[in-house]
């Protein structure tokens, strides 16, 4: 089992290079955010459809009603959530060119976190369930979740150093939503472990994969649009899937995807 706890530790630090990259030298601009919103919209949904569901389906003893109906379950799962609880958008830190009220400040910035982690948490679970069914598979999903969560570390790091100035501040803020990931992991560990039949774990896989899905469309995609609107975000989004694919096509070709 340690095999996936490092992989889903590896994916969940991810975040941390894209804070890094939010804070180094200048502010990140709206059109670079923008297209790395739209990145990691590209990279979810090609892996969640492409990768994670297939897999799921695939899996011995498996009934497409049960797979399907996870994956529905995983797109309303998300949308009830985002209904009940408070969340804030990137773009909310800042109004114009002036930085909102400090008190107004954190708790948006709260809040964006809060978003962030919510989907992060499942994530940790997906590829530590997916690692354990399936090592092979398990290393190209570490491997996706990781290239998206660095510029979800700049989609958050990026915008709470340009409203506080503070790279402590983002850096930290990010790193909480790179540690929820790693907690999903560690509790999928501890919770699930080896007891779980491969048809549970591909049911998770498959709620998760529409959890991913209902964040990129709803959330990310529009989102990118409404920080930077004279730029399509379509080509962030086809750009990550592009990567993305690549990367799946090259993790194969070495014998490991």
């Amino acid at each position: 089992m340690s095999v996936p706890l490092i992989l889903t530790l590896l994916a969940g630090a991810a975040t941390f290079i894209g804070a890094l990259l939010g804070v180094l030298g200048q502010k990140p601009s709206n059109r670079l955010l923008a297209f790395s919103l739209g990145f990691a919209a590209g990279i979810m949904l090609l892996i969640s459809l492409m990768e994670m569901l297939p897999a799921a389906l695939a899996t011995e003893n498996m009934s497409p009603m049960l797979g399907y109906s996870m994956f529905i379950i995983g797109l309303l799962g998300y949308f009830g959530l985002d209904r009940i609880l408070p969340h804030a958008h990137p773009q909310d830190l800042m109004h114009g060119d002036k930085a909102v009220m400090p008190r107004n400040l954190r708790r948006t910035a709260v809040l964006l976190t809060l978003g962030i982690s919510l989907h992060n948490f499942p994530e940790g679970i997906a590829t530590f369930v997916t690692a354990s069914n399936n090592l092979e598979l398990g290393i190209g999903i570490a491997f996706a979740v990781a290239l998206h969560n660095i510029p979800e570390g700049l989609a958050v790091a990026g915008p709470v150093y340009a409203a506080t100035g503070s790279r402590r501040k983002a850096i930290l803020w990010a790193g909480v939503s790179g540690m929820a990931e790693i907690l999903g992991g560690v509790l999928a560990w501890l919770i699930l472990g080896s007891l779980v039949s491969p048809v549970v774990m591909a049911a998770i896989m498959a709620a998760v994969a529409g959890i991913m899905v209902a964040l990129s469309v709803d959330e990310l995609m529009p989102l990118a649009k409404e920080i930077d609107p004279h730029n399509n975000p379509s080509y962030g989004v086809l750009c990550g899937m592009s990567v993305m694919g690549m990367s799946l096509v090259a993790l194969q070709a070495m014998g490991i995807g």
